[in-house]
């Protein structure tokens, strides 16, 4: 095709707006309202259009949510770099607000809440858009590598700040949130010696719950010898006889100091004060060996061991409701309370079969055994009166928003945008797998809400904001530019 020349007269108001993206986010919206309707509806209300009605309220929210996203197109794009850190410390000012007293407002014991006569917003849904802002604004400066240390705890160090006022506000489940950018930085280019002992630790932390320190301190030597074998290619078995010696050497030292000075030491001591031996003497060699990336093999050990006896003091300092759900999720205790609340959301969602039992026919819903059944546990709802087929349905919308919103930020010519899109499909993917997970019992009940589904005004905003932010950033006119250019 021969080149077509194109003015600016050409660009409309809404050129380069993925329409894709926006189609799946109309579908999502809709799909909630239904299932919120479904949910909350009361067959001998005089009036179902009283705001009384939470379905009403929801459609409101609505409303607000579809003006603020087309206000998001008509505005021009680049405001959203200009402005990134003035966002990002006004949302952040405004969680705050929730611990000034008559402000603040306590629900379901986590004080995360404003409230306005009759209305209540949750500041942390906005807050995520502030951060991935000014995490996009940050790691697109002149210069930014994730491959330096220091770049990256600059962003490190403006997670902790949300995540810290959610431990505060005791709504942990969103704290955790800001932990799925991880896969950003990984999109991103950050070493792979990074990102995966970070996922190797936190299955350390959780296996720490079900095996004894011994158990699992013998498994990390074995791994970890292993892993320097494969490091080190040809040079693995030079290093384990270099190991081994040392550990009998240290081993009789321990010996000896045990029978010639009476010290006392379980089995387990004598293994930890052994395999600390051990690393020095694998640190020794790898400077006589100029092995570098044998430095930080060490170093992921030590924080491993280190792991070992901390798990059970980061434990005692969790609040109860938080301790009884790790131990009933990993089958340490059998508490019919917690349970209850999943077992009645694998009824409701089994109960569904195929194609459903229809629309406001579902008796785990409409009779109330399925708590939170219009907010954290609304996939039953769709599971129960839609079926497989409904749920199929849902899970595929998700999916594909989420995928459109990674294939945003691969197009994107500028880092900026490409982070931010990375950070939205992050926050996304990290609430539908928490939040489906745990109505189907595969991970431990915390209040995630299901993005553009469960009922909520303040999470509904801040997904569309954070989604339609993306669509006007890949609209942008220096990448409509650059696209015209190549016919």
């Amino acid at each position: 095709m021969t080149g077509i020349r194109r003015n600016s007269n050409d660009i409309t108001l809404f050129s380069g707006v993925d329409w894709i993206t926006v189609i799946l986010y109309l579908s999502l919206t809709i799909l909630g309202f239904i299932a919120i309707f479904s949910a909350t509806y009361v067959e001998d209300s005089e009036n179902i259009l009283s705001f009384e009605h939470k379905y009403i309220k929801h459609l409101f929210w609505l409303g607000i949510s579809y003006t603020a996203a087309l206000i998001i197109l008509l505005l021009d794009r680049s405001m959203w770099h200009k402005w990134a850190y003035i966002i990002c410390a006004g949302t952040i000012f405004i969680v705050l607000m929730t611990f000034i007293p008559g402000l603040g407002k306590t629900v379901n014991g986590a004080k995360a809440w404003l409230g306005f006569g009759g209305f209540t917003l949750q500041p942390m849904e906005l807050a995520k858009v502030g951060i991935s802002l000014a995490t996009a604004r940050i790691m697109s400066e002149y210069g930014y590598s994730v491959q330096k240390f220091g770049d990256v705890i600059k962003v490190l160090l403006l997670l902790l700040i949300p995540m810290g006022i959610a431990v505060l506000q005791n709504d942990t489940g969103s704290g955790l949130v800001f932990c799925s950018f991880l896969f950003m930085f990984y999109r991103e280019g950050l070493d792979n010696w990074i990102c995966v002992p970070i996922i190797f630790l936190a299955a350390l932390l959780i296996l720490s719950f079900l095996l004894s320190p011994g158990v699992l301190l013998i498994t990390l030597i074995v791994i970890f010898t292993f892993s320097a074998g494969m490091l080190m290619r040809n040079r693995w078995k030079a290093c384990i006889k270099y190991v081994a010696a040392l550990l009998i050497i240290s081993t009789l030292l321990f010996l000896a100091l045990g029978f010639g000075f009476g010290f006392k030491f379980d089995y387990y001591d004598c293994l930890l004060y052994t395999t600390m031996a051990s690393m020095v003497a694998v640190v020794v060699y790898a400077y006589r060996k100029n092995i570098r990336k044998l430095y930080f093999l060490v170093l992921l050990f030590f924080i491993s061991v280190m792991c070992l006896p901390t798990s059970d003091m980061v434990f005692r300092h969790l609040k109860p409701h938080q301790q009884d759900r790790i131990r009933t999720f990993l089958g340490l205790e059998d508490n019919r309370d917690l349970l209850y609340n999943v077992n009645q959301s694998k009824i409701a969602i089994g109960s569904g079969g195929l194609t459903g039992k229809g629309f406001l026919e579902g008796s785990q819903i409409r009779y109330g055994f399925v708590p939170e059944k219009h907010t954290d546990f609304i996939f039953c709802t769709i599971g129960e009166e839609f079926g497989f087929v409904g749920a199929v349905v849902l899970f595929s919308l998700l999916c594909m928003l989420i995928l459109r919103l990674m294939k945003m930020g691969d197009r994107q010519l500028e880092a900026f945008g490409r982070v931010y899109c990375y950070c939205v499909a992050s926050i996304l993917f990290f609430h539908c797998f928490i939040n489906i997970g745990m109505t189907m019992g595969i991970v431990p009940v915390m209040g995630i809400p299901l993005p553009f589904i469960s009922y909520g005004g303040s999470s509904l905003l801040g997904f569309s904001l954070l989604v339609f932010i993306a669509i006007a950033l890949d609209a942008s006119p220096i990448k409509r530019q650059s696209t015209l250019r190549k016919w």
